[in-house]
């Protein structure tokens, strides 16, 4: 594990207080909570951010090709695979 380096965090007195009696209602310190809330944040916004560059990779690539499915056609393929059925996605075309 790296090392551990302490960072001031610059709280309101309302927040203080949360954290306090979450961390008092969980029977874990303030550190840890804040910890914890710091490493789920990262987590959830890291994976905003792989999403997000993934759909402007794919906005590219429609502009350079134009290739797409429709609305309809990628409505009807999702209503095959609620039902259950074992279906490949509609091909992509101009």
């Amino acid at each position: 594990m790296s090392a551990m380096r302490p960072v001031a965090v610059k709280l309101d007195e309302d927040t203080r207080s949360r954290v306090q009696k979450l961390a008092e209602a969980r029977d874990r310190s303030p550190h840890w909570i804040l910890r914890e809330a710091v490493s789920e944040f990262l987590e959830r916004e890291e994976q905003r951010e792989t999403m997000r560059n993934a759909a402007l990779a794919a906005w590219e690539e429609f502009e350079l090709t134009g290739l797409h499915v429709t609305h309809a056609e990628a409505d009807a393929w999702l209503a095959r695979l609620e039902q259950g059925q074992e279906t490949e996605p509609p091909e992509c075309h101009n």
